[in-house]
């Protein structure tokens, strides 16, 4: 039995665990599982259970295939080192020039660092700044294909 056909077996095992799952909190019902804390244990939980299951498994593959593709061809190597210096330059770049940190007071009432306030600063304008890249290329590709 080759990899694709296993693989293949356990994502259909686990949609059939999570079909399972879902089907049982909406028999229950949304109000009954918020009355209660005994059911939100005994139905949410292992739904989020398989949840990160599947999550975990996802980021596994991605690393351990990203990984080998990389390691494998000397041209995606040199990329990704070129893309992950961006991208840290990029973070330090908005972490010192952009973010400010100030003390916040919460809802709570607890306080919210300056540290925090700060990397908080950092992954919106880190975020901000993606998207008007990501944008752009796509806006770039398109016109380009357009003119050709």
């Amino acid at each position: 039995m080759d990899f694709q056909k296993v693989f293949k077996i356990v994502v259909g095992l686990i949609g059939v665990v999570a079909i399972y799952f879902l089907a049982r909190i909406i028999a229950v019902g949304d109000d009954a599982i918020e009355a209660s804390e005994d059911l939100q244990s005994s139905f949410v939980t292992p739904f989020m259970y398989v949840a990160y299951l599947i999550l975990g498994v996802v980021l596994v593959f991605v690393l351990f295939f990203t990984l080998k593709n990389v390691l494998s061809n000397k041209d995606a190597l040199k990329q990704f080192a070129v893309n992950t210096g961006v991208l840290a330059g990029l973070i330090l770049f908005t972490y010192f020039v952009l973010a400010e940190g100030v003390e916040t007071e919460m809802r709570d009432g607890e306080i919210l660092s300056a540290s925090g306030s700060k990397w908080i600063d950092t992954g919106l304008y880190l975020f901000y700044i993606l998207t008007v890249v990501a944008i752009g290329s796509m806006a770039f590709s398109s016109i380009k294909k357009s003119i050709s």
